[in-house]
């Protein structure tokens, strides 16, 4: 920032040497950067839109914002620079831009970036930057109408899922793959991320002491939650707190200065606070799932990053039922909506693989449920409601939760009754067990009881047959994918 007094006689103030460069270095200025180093200024053309944008992210930046937005709000500012070059009216400074200028713009970015995360993105950031230009007066002839309404922003588009399938984690979380990191720095940030949820740029961040225990003793692991600006915990196992611990114990005796970090890198500044860098350990990532020859359902290379770890725990605990609220604590999600993303991701999965499963009721038919019927939304959400009310050990109630069941006897002999592969070995065990009851009441002269049982026995085998032709034909059981709520 230039006309800042120096901190130090004998060394000149960072602003100084880097504000009038059209590249920033985040070291240089002292910054601590976790992926992006730099923000970039040469591409935007015009000088009177390049000043603007300099005093916008050094704003940004001395407000604490960290380097990475500091630098999409350049981006944006790059965008509209862009924009500029291929509209015919006359821009020349701040007192051009209008309403209807601003809504080229937007026509412009949909054109080029519709459907993308950058639209809205960019979108907002070039808000903020009209507001705080405002606010501070950096551009007095800026109009009052050079606005962006709420209406302007795009609908935000249904992300697609991120969390790694069960077939990938059951590999990745193997002892003998696990076993074939070459850094144990590495090892360890891969438990943490897959266990805790953590995001990279926080995990490698994390200080030797990280762990804290609450009134009964239960160890929580402590870390500084860089995108929300606060300090936050989430619950660890005793496996885990034991990782660290020995870890911290390696660090100490092979490092060859005084750290304070978990996973300082091989060179540390004079307050022990350097560490490794996202970028290093997602390099090693991709090595070490290469090396491992990790694949997916169909065989080809697994693509895993450090974030579809967060994913997936998420999605893990909410297909295990945990409520809502606890997993956003546990992933420390600033508001209910991120969280409500894997609620929606696990119920399309559940649905996808219950309607792709072969159905028959208790005399073996085939229960057809139209995925694209007019019904369809509305049926599933019946599904769910009698799977979460009415679940059965060996299928599922189809009979609608406002009416009593008028069946006595078990549910194998009700027409509401309904049934899928996945429950085989139940209905084997079930099998055997009906052919000891009805032994034990021959033996004992229970003819009715008999009959009751023989009928029962009849529908399994009815079923036993249909779901075992269908499963010779598929054998890949159809919980392979871990998308079943348990």
């Amino acid at each position: 920032m230039t006309g800042q007094s120096r901190t130090r006689h004998d060394a000149p103030d960072p602003w100084e040497t880097e504000y009038p460069k059209d590249i920033w270095n985040a070291r240089h200025l002292g910054i601590t950067a976790l992926n992006r180093v730099t923000i970039h200024f040469d591409q935007i053309t015009r000088p009177w839109l390049k000043i603007l944008a300099k005093k916008w992210a050094c704003w940004r930046l001395s407000t604490g914002l960290t380097i990475e937005p500091a630098a999409m709000g350049t981006k944006a500012i790059e965008t509209f620079d862009a924009f500029l070059d291929t509209t015919p009216i006359g821009v020349n400074g701040t007192a051009d831009i209008d309403r209807a200028l601003i809504e080229q713009f937007l026509a412009y970015l949909h054109i080029h970036s519709a459907g993308q995360v950058t639209h809205r993105l960019r979108v907002g950031q070039f808000n903020l930057f009209l507001l705080t230009t405002r606010r501070h007066g950096w551009a007095t002839d800026l109009p009052n109408t050079a606005a962006i309404y709420t209406e302007d922003y795009p609908k935000e588009t249904i992300r697609q899922p991120r969390a790694l399938s069960e077939h990938v984690m059951t590999q990745l979380e193997h002892p003998e793959n696990l076993a074939k990191w070459t850094s144990p720095h590495h090892r360890l940030i891969t438990v943490i991320l897959m266990r805790c949820g953590l995001r990279i740029s926080d995990a490698v961040a994390l200080t030797q002491d990280c762990i804290v225990r609450d009134k009964d003793g239960a160890p929580y692991l402590r870390y500084l939650n860089h995108k929300m600006k606060r300090e936050a915990l989430v619950p660890i196992d005793e496996e885990l707190e034991h990782a660290i611990t020995d870890h911290i114990a390696h660090v100490n005796r092979t490092n060859d200065t005084e750290t304070r970090m978990l996973f300082p890198h091989s060179y540390s500044d004079a307050a022990g606070t350097g560490h490794i860098s996202t970028h290093t350990y997602s390099k090693s990532l991709r090595r070490w799932v290469a090396r491992c020859s990790i694949t997916d359902e169909h065989g080809h290379p697994a693509v895993v990053s450090p974030h579809r770890f967060r994913h997936t725990l998420g999605t893990r605990l909410i297909n295990l039922d945990v409520p809502q609220e606890v997993v956003r604590r546990i992933l420390d999600h600033d508001s209910h909506q991120m969280t409500a993303h894997y609620a929606r991701l696990s119920d399309t999965s559940i649905r996808r693989h219950w309607e792709a499963a072969r159905k028959i009721n208790a005399s073996g038919v085939d229960v057809t449920l139209d995925p694209d019927g007019p019904l369809a939304d509305a049926a599933w959400a019946k599904q769910r409601l009698g799977r979460a009310t009415q679940a059965l050990p060996n299928g599922y109630c189809g009979l609608p939760v406002q009416k009593t069941c008028p069946h006595a006897n078990a549910c194998l002999t009700c027409p509401m009754f309904i049934t899928t592969a996945e429950f085989l070995p139940q209905h084997h065990e079930h099998r055997t067990q009906i052919l000891q009851i009805i032994s034990a009441a021959e033996a004992r002269g229970q003819q009715r009881l008999v009959e009751m049982n023989i009928r029962v026995l009849g529908n399994l085998d009815l079923i036993i047959g249909t779901l075992d032709d269908e499963h010779a034909a598929d054998p890949a059981p159809e919980s392979s994918s871990g998308d079943h709520a348990s």
